[in-house]
């Protein structure tokens, strides 16, 4: 019985682990979009001005 329970524990920490994983890689995207969509903005701004 304790060794199911261990078993069980182990199992559900790994989930977590893994599912951690996933949002911090998803937050280093959001990011980057972010940084990207910024930048994009930047260049059309500056290409407006020149104009």
């Amino acid at each position: 019985m304790k060794t199911a329970s261990v078993i069980a524990a182990t199992v559900c920490m790994m989930l977590s682990l893994s599912a951690c994983a996933n949002t911090i890689r998803g937050m280093g995207k959001d990011t980057a979009n972010t940084v990207n969509a910024t930048q994009s903005a930047g260049h059309r701004v500056g290409n407006a001005a020149a104009h």
